[in-house]
């Protein structure tokens, strides 16, 4: 389901505001900082460690580079190239740090405006 773009609230981190949808997707991912992504970590009841933030980084590298953000298979080649498990494939290492998903959790917290449509692998 697509947001409607004119229910909006605001959020508070620090000593910035900022705008999400009624999903709670950034209305302005270029606002997006380490403050916001700690506030919506915490919303969503995520503690981020140094993998959460590899992939935040991935993620916006790639929406700066191609103007779309990532689909999610691309976010798991990075984990099982940056993060090598034998034990784990990337998919599921991807889950371990983002249980409710791609969309609910990981491109909330990076800041990323809600897909259009999107792979979850």
């Amino acid at each position: 389901m697509r947001t409607r773009p004119d229910v909006v609230r605001e959020i508070v981190a620090g000593d910035q505001r900022f705008s999400v949808d009624e999903q709670g997707f950034m209305v302005e991912p270029d606002a997006w900082n380490e403050t916001i992504a700690k506030e919506l970590a915490r919303i969503a009841d995520v503690r981020l460690t140094e993998r959460h933030w590899a992939v935040f980084n991935f993620m916006r590298a790639f929406l700066a580079e191609h103007g779309v953000a990532a689909d999610a298979r691309f976010v798991f080649r990075f984990l099982e190239d940056a993060y090598p498990r034998p034990d784990k494939s990337g998919r599921e290492h991807f889950f371990e740090l983002f249980p409710y998903g791609y969309v609910g959790q990981a491109c909330k917290i990076a800041g990323m405006r809600q897909p259009r449509a999107w792979s979850t692998g």
